[in-house]
């Protein structure tokens, strides 16, 4: 399905959606198809089922949305990763 779709079938909901066909362009992720996974309740029910099928599928482009967005385009945020000091990394 295209954005205009979706939001015309789930109006004014939470949706966790996965990308079929999405491209970057000026440091955001534009989605071109894409799949209705799940619908929640809320913003903090549906980042919740995301975390649940990024961990259970990591390989595969999921993203929560609300349909009030007119135009789906993600901001791209380099994602470096968390490093942690052990305390033998430490001056001593």
């Amino acid at each position: 399905m295209r954005w205009p779709e979706v939001r015309a079938a789930h109006p004014d909901q939470w949706l966790v959606i996965e990308a079929l066909d999405a491209h970057s362009e000026n440091d955001h992720r534009v989605y071109d198809r894409i799949a209705v996974i799940d619908h929640c309740p809320d913003g903090r029910a549906t980042m919740k089922r995301y975390g649940e099928l990024r961990r259970q599928h990591p390989h595969r482009e999921f993203c929560f949305v609300h349909t009030s967005m007119v135009e789906l385009k993600i901001e791209e945020r380099l994602w470096l990763g968390i490093r942690g000091l052990r305390a033998a990394d430490l001056p001593t």
